[in-house]
């Protein structure tokens, strides 16, 4: 089980990677611009990728600042805030490796954002599933912007068997 979480961490890690180099060949107007969706521009939506992710990581280990909120924007230039994503790749990557197999099916106790009154308790696989699908549901998004914005040629394919076949994770059998 662990094994998929690792290459599911190092696609999230290599996907952002893709979506900041292409991203940073958007002009900044367009890259700011409100273009109707959930959180506005692509700017907006790179910032909730990286606020999400902060909370769950607070969530799993207990470290980490809590972002005010889910629109919150964390970085107003677009190269701090690809720093920053790097950064918060490398941390979910040692997170997960740092795991077990107890761990990944024990418990864990968190609260949410839009209602920190109630706590949930639920076991840490799925938290993890959903964990890795948000990002993947907003990277989704991204993409679709990028394409919006520059056709076709200016997003580039996120298709995980693209990592599998360049790096041979997942290939084998899951463990």
């Amino acid at each position: 089980m662990k094994s998929r979480y690792q290459m599911f961490a190092a696609y999230n890690a290599w996907c952002n990677e893709r979506l900041y180099e292409a991203t940073a060949k958007v002009p900044d107007s367009e890259y700011r611009a409100d273009r109707g969706v959930f959180f506005k521009s692509l700017h907006g939506t790179l910032n909730h990728l990286l606020v999400a992710d902060r909370i769950w990581m607070r969530r799993f280990t207990g470290a980490g600042a809590m972002p005010p909120g889910l629109n919150a924007i964390l970085f107003d230039s677009f190269e701090d805030l690809r720093a920053a994503r790097r950064s918060q790749d490398v941390l979910i990557n040692r997170y997960i490796d740092g795991l077990d197999q107890e761990k990944l099916t024990g418990m864990f106790r968190y609260k949410t954002v839009t209602t920190p009154q109630k706590t949930i308790e639920q076991p840490l696989a799925p938290a993890l599933d959903h964990f890795f699908n948000h990002q993947t549901h907003h990277r989704g998004q991204a993409h679709a912007l990028l394409t919006a914005i520059g056709g076709n040629d200016a997003a580039p394919s996120f298709d995980l068997l693209i990592l599998q076949r360049e790096t041979g994770m997942g290939l084998g059998s899951i463990s």
